[in-house]
């Protein structure tokens, strides 16, 4: 029982104080697939870090809507678009792809920080200097960025695999990166240390794992938690090529190369999103309740990530009343695709709403793309959620 409360009160310290995201961590080539954007959509999702944001309005969608609680994660989306809408492609590239710009404290002080809301303006009043870095980029910045930066740390320091990190960082065939990771990568970094590391909530905490989601892996996967890092590992390394995993690029090197990287950072996507498409994108920080009861929008597509993991365990109330108003408001036929770190999502059968004037569980009301979401997941370059799934509300 202590412990559990000493977990939640890690959970809550950092997700209240800090900025958890500085990158997506899900796949937005899975979610195209399984959402089919098109002109006529309107999303809403929880914003994270933004680029997938992005990366959705590049399909022509009518609007996005970014919702998400910690206003942290909702001012670095509005730097990402006042930074797109204001500076040339160079500089928004060394800023978001390098993360560094020497020039960043002027940009932003002169060019992007009169597009900002009032709590952004005073969140990079003061952490605007995580871009002028040279030595420690912004991508080893926030809490997700600061174990990426002691890993990186520890694989020159302790582990001595640089060379052979970049080797199959750079192998040119799947085979030879298979090869560098499993007889060199692996077994110079997998070392007792980083496993009793990976085992303990407040690593798991400056990552975005709550405890109640950690519970779920342990349940579902034979190992633990260290078992189930290990076999997402072997998944990214050896199974999926590199060469387009900007997600585990960028926290390997400390930044993207101009051939991987998100989809927004491409010089001819920095020009349709600054040509109009930028401007489809909204912000809001608020809970998605809230959001819907407050919107004439009626979203054809929700992008839930992982969130349900930890609100079913402790926000069960709050789950309800949130999927009472994504009933309320989605368009007919509207899709939601949603990730968790265990192999099921148990806890949506528990969940009732009013539907048509009767009390209905939710799962009854969405006809689930088992296969296609099982081929998708399977093509995942994250890696590190135990499940994705598709669900079309009823029409």
């Amino acid at each position: 029982m202590i412990g559990r409360w000493i977990s939640e009160r890690m959970f809550n310290l950092v997700h209240r104080n800090q900025l958890i995201y500085n990158t997506c961590w899900e796949d937005p080539r899975l979610d195209r697939e399984a959402l089919e954007l098109g002109p006529k959509d309107d999303i809403v999702m929880i914003t994270s870090a933004g680029c997938n944001a992005l990366d959705y309005a590049l399909c022509d969608v009518r609007s996005v809507h970014a919702v998400d609680m910690n206003p942290r994660q909702n001012a670095l989306l509005e730097l990402k678009l006042a930074a797109i809408r204001r500076l040339p492609n160079d500089d928004v590239f060394a800023m978001f792809g390098r993360g560094y710009l020497p020039t960043v404290v002027e940009a932003y002080r002169d060019t992007i920080r009169d597009d900002l809301s009032d709590f952004a303006k005073q969140y990079w009043d003061r952490y605007i200097k995580f871009f002028a870095n040279p030595n420690r980029s912004f991508y080893f910045r926030g809490s997700s960025g600061a174990f990426a930066w002691m890993i990186n740390k520890y694989i020159d320091r302790v582990a001595k695999a640089r060379t052979s990190v970049e080797r199959m960082l750079n192998a040119e065939t799947l085979e030879q990166q298979r090869e560098e990771y499993h007889q060199h990568v692996f077994p110079q970094i997998w070392k007792r240390p980083v496993r009793m590391a990976m085992g303990r909530d407040s690593t798991l905490s400056m990552l975005g794992v709550p405890r109640a989601q950690r519970r779920q892996v342990e349940r579902d996967f034979g190992g633990g938690i260290a078992g189930f890092i290990e076999h997402s590992l072997d998944h990214v390394f050896a199974r999926l090529p590199l060469s387009d995993n900007y997600f585990w690029r960028v926290y390997l090197a400390g930044q993207y190369s101009p051939t991987c990287c998100p989809e927004y950072l491409k010089p001819e996507n920095l020009d349709r999103l600054r040509n109009g498409l930028v401007d489809r994108v909204n912000v809001h920080t608020t809970t998605l309740a809230n959001f819907l009861s407050n919107t004439s929008v009626r979203p054809s597509r929700f992008v839930l990530l992982d969130h349900m993991d930890w609100m079913s365990e402790h926000r069960q109330e709050a789950l309800v009343d949130e999927w009472q108003h994504i009933i309320d408001r989605a368009s007919s036929g509207a899709r939601l695709i949603w990730r968790s770190g265990g192999l099921r999502t148990d806890y949506l059968n528990d969940i009732q709403v009013q539907y048509q004037g009767a009390q209905v569980r939710v799962p009854e009301l969405m006809s689930m793309q088992i296969d296609l979401a099982d081929r998708l997941h399977q093509q995942d370059r994250v890696g590190t959620y135990g499940s994705f799934f598709i669900g079309h509300l009823a029409g």
